[in-house]
């Protein structure tokens, strides 16, 4: 079991200095932060579909053991082909795929998509409307379901500011699923001051004591 904790995006020239070196470069931004981190949420990829040499680049700039959470927004579904064979392309640094739905209750959406990719893929779903509140997902999970019923739970923490203690509580919850061999994804909201990465790094500091 393993906590993949870390920010939403890393490409914020903001964090120079306090985070990244003052005189960092933009291209090396992920390589300063793959030192200190496990894993970052690609929020890019719900834009548009970055070339195959992007994908390549971010597995290249990471160490080994780092993971990527890849964002798919949901009018990416009929790119689903494409899709996976980019995300394949980080090969072990793929940790999950976050699917985010802002449209009402459709199962038949959740089992298509499902259906569609490789079985083998961690899927997280970000639901934005109330009405899928009640509706079972499984073997999928859904974000910050901490009682979800897999292998791994995936969370987001995106009410800034942290204390210490509150850092201490979520320090306590996931060791109790790590301590239940579940692995963790976690990423905190970014912000233009560098407070999101320093989160991370106390949080697994926390997690790790």
């Amino acid at each position: 079991m393993s906590a993949y904790i870390g920010t939403s995006g890393f490409s914020y020239p903001s964090w120079r200095g306090g985070f990244y070196p003052s005189d960092a470069r933009p291209d090396d931004f992920l390589r300063f932060y793959g030192e200190r981190l496990p894993s970052v949420e690609l929020n890019t990829t719900g834009y548009r579909l970055p070339a195959e040499g992007s994908f390549r680049r971010w597995a290249e700039q990471t160490p080994p053991g780092f993971r990527f959470a890849v964002k798919l927004p949901a009018h990416f579904s009929r790119q689903l082909a494409t899709f996976e064979e980019r995300l394949r392309l980080l090969e072990a640094r793929l940790g999950v795929l976050r699917v985010v739905a802002p449209q009402a209750a459709d199962p038949g959406f959740v089992a298509l998509l499902v259906g569609s990719l490789d079985p083998a893929l961690r899927i997280a779903f970000d639901f934005r409307h109330p009405s899928w509140d009640d509706v079972k997902i499984s073997p999928a999970v859904r974000v910050n379901d901490w009682d979800a019923d897999a292998p791994f739970r995936y969370l987001r923490f995106r009410d800034p500011p942290y204390t210490d203690a509150d850092l201490r509580d979520l320090a306590e919850r996931v060791r109790g699923l790590l301590d239940r061999g579940i692995d963790v994804y976690a990423y905190f909201k970014h912000e233009d001051e560098p407070r999101a990465p320093l989160y991370a790094e106390r949080l697994l500091e926390l997690t790790s004591a």
